[in-house]
């Protein structure tokens, strides 16, 4: 490491002291920037690094909200504007006791260059409340809901920022927010995507982020003359993204064998599909955040408080939360013959994890690249929106299979052009800083 990005980075813990998930996010991509910034010294002379390691805006406010019982009850909200060079502020809300300003600056940053990678016009953000969704009914979700909007109407908007959904936050969240933001602006616009499909969303939205990670794995495995026929998969999770994963999967001849939930992990050597696909509906519905019930319903086994990363397995699709993958679970998957690791939750593998996996040379890539085909499909449903128009699902999808098969190919070429064939994590990375990192010396210092 050098001593600019060494100092940076001590600056950014000095700074946002007890935030470990931002620090983390910005170690991993200003450290392989290196070789960019000596071949690039006007992005030094301008400062790109540090002005995008800071927020353009951060918004935290308080959500007084009364529940059934007629209780009043106060949660903090916040919105994370980080970059809005190449488009408007472009990420997710998220509902969840764990959500911290820290975690959502992490979220933040990735989401600059994961924006980036898409192509489309849309810079990063990210926000949401540490509200608990699990256990609230309908009428305490809407309230809340409608709370939080009274406060973020004002710093939102189909040019400003345009939210979506996240952990906690689906269509019925989505419908509850547009609803306030609606009566509050008086005006019926795309500010948010995940919406409806009778009122302005988009199809195969639910699905998009699973469907695009397993494109992006695809193109991986099609550089080793492979595909997924016959492939057995270790899936984290079982919530939004781990459905479309294990969808597209089944489709293209692999085996999901596992899924996890807080509360351990299932394997299931027949493989996840058929009507155990929509049992996981089933499990999100129940608010129960739990994957013991599959267990218990398909007579599989259960293993309590453990991670699915000790089976057999050919690929590993990290796809529940950030840092589930740790040093000692990298091992466990290369002693046990996988060959292909891709990252479908944000930053859910270590640094020293991913080190492991570098090393090793096994296929390995990270979130801001494989599972951008969420807020892929969202700048689809931002650009339908303006339109006035609706796609088929078929065009939907196929525009999303183009862009990660375009982002798979922005990573190959980027490692290769900066020396580091192979290299998907600084491949991404890379790709996603430029076009930002330009964008930023075109506009100047703002």
């Amino acid at each position: 490491m050098s001593e600019y990005v060494k100092n940076l980075v001590a600056d950014v813990k000095a700074k946002n002291p007890s935030e470990p998930e931002f620090h983390q996010a910005v170690e991993e991509v200003v450290t392989s920037l290196e070789v960019v910034l000596e071949r690039h010294p006007e992005y030094r002379a301008n400062k790109i690094l540090e002005r995008l390691v800071e927020p353009e805006r951060v918004i935290m406010f308080r959500v007084p909200w009364v529940n059934d019982r007629g209780e009043v009850q106060v949660n903090r909200g916040f919105r994370v504007q980080m970059n809005s060079s190449i488009g408007p502020y472009k990420g997710g809300l998220r509902f969840h006791p764990s959500v911290t300003l820290g975690i959502l600056k992490f979220l933040a940053f990735e989401q600059v260059f994961k924006n980036s990678l898409t192509t489309l016009p849309m810079g990063g953000g990210k926000g949401g409340s540490d509200f608990d969704p699990k256990g609230k009914t309908d009428s305490e979700i809407m309230k809340f809901s409608q709370s939080f909007m009274t406060e973020l109407f004002r710093h939102v908007g189909p040019n400003t920022d345009v939210p979506a959904g996240d952990i906690g936050v689906g269509g019925r969240e989505i419908g509850y927010l547009f609803g306030q933001y609606k009566r509050l602006s008086n005006e019926f616009t795309g500010v948010l995507t995940g919406k409806g499909r009778n009122w302005g969303g988009s199809l195969i939205r639910p699905e998009a982020t699973g469907f695009g990670v397993v494109y992006f794995t695809e193109e991986m495995l099609k550089t080793k003359g492979t595909n997924f026929e016959g492939k057995r998969v270790a899936v984290s999770g079982f919530g939004n993204v781990a459905w479309g994963v294990v969808q597209k999967i089944n489709e293209l001849g692999g085996k999901v064998v596992t899924l996890s939930g807080p509360d351990g992990y299932i394997y299931d050597p027949d493989g996840v599909s058929g009507d155990k696909v929509n049992f996981m509906l089933n499990l999100r519905l129940s608010n129960k955040d739990a994957i013991a019930d599959y267990a218990d319903r398909f007579k599989v086994e259960f293993h309590a408080e453990k991670k699915p990363w000790e089976v057999e397995v050919d690929i590993a699709i990290p796809s529940a939360t950030q840092n589930e993958i740790y040093p000692e679970d990298a091992k466990m998957l290369l002693k046990n013959g996988c060959m292909c690791v891709c990252e479908a939750a944000n930053m859910p593998t270590t640094l020293e994890a991913t080190h492991v996996f570098e090393d090793a040379g096994i296929l390995f890539a990270p979130g801001k690249a494989a599972n951008a085909g969420g807020v892929a499909v969202s700048g689809l449903e931002m650009a339908q929106n303006s339109m006035r128009y609706s796609w088929t699902s078929e065009e939907v999808d196929q525009r999303l299979k183009m862009i990660m098969k375009d982002i798979h190919a922005t990573c190959v070429t980027t490692a290769e052009k900066y020396g580091a064939e192979g290299n998907y994590v600084l491949g991404a990375n890379i790709g996603g800083f430029i076009k930002v990192a330009n964008s930023m010396l075109d506009q100047g210092i703002v």
